[in-house]
């Protein structure tokens, strides 16, 4: 479980395939990571397979690097990371599960004097789940929704979240991972199952 703030980012170090998926190696955290912790990696928990030095092996298999924008990172590449809520962590953003539900695509970057903001398109399966001043999670980060428009929605990033982390220098076609809020996924998934034939989008 996680909260969505990202307070680091990390960099790719290796990527390197194998017969059951991906090796990335990232740089490590901090000092005190154990192998089996979960860490989300652009929202996509993940666990520490090797631990080197001051370097974190993580296994991707074929079916995280199809579905999220896992697959597309190089070595080099800056990513966001942030480890499993604890006991005690305060929870500023949301309930964060860490599993993808699709990628967006960028479509544009909108920046005036007053704010800055990204507008990113859904696959047609998750448009269901965008709701008005709703949360969702963009590469882990923890967002409001702040305008929808059929597939398309619009969130608004203050200078702390365009500091910590790399969603402003995303360029257009970027496919970010997107976790839907899982209070809206549970209610609607409830919804059609009782009501299979009613249209709940």
């Amino acid at each position: 479980m996680f909260t969505g703030i990202i307070h680091k980012t990390t960099t790719v170090l290796a990527v390197t395939d194998h017969t059951g998926g991906r090796r990335l190696v990232l740089a490590a955290l901090g000092a005190d990571h154990v192998l089996g912790e979960s860490i989300a990696i652009n929202g996509c928990c993940l666990t520490v397979a090797e631990i080197v030095g001051a370097a974190l092996g993580f296994d991707v298999i074929p079916e995280t690097l199809d579905k999220t924008n896992l697959g597309k990172l190089r070595a080099g590449d800056v990513v966001h990371a942030e480890r499993s809520l604890r006991v005690g962590d305060p929870i500023d953003g949301h309930f964060v599960q860490g599993h993808i539900d699709g990628t967006g695509k960028l479509i544009c970057q909108i920046a005036d004097n007053r704010e800055t903001r990204l507008r990113i398109e859904v696959p047609p399966q998750l448009a269901k789940y965008l709701v008005p001043k709703g949360s969702i999670a963009i590469d882990g980060v923890s967002l409001t929704l702040a305008a929808i428009e059929g597939r398309e929605f619009e969130v608004a990033l203050i200078p702390t979240t365009l500091t910590l982390t790399t969603l402003g220098k995303k360029q257009p076609n970027y496919q970010f991972n997107l976790e839907c809020d899982a209070m809206s996924k549970t209610v609607i998934s409830y919804l059609e199952r009782i009501h299979p034939t009613a249209d709940h989008s």
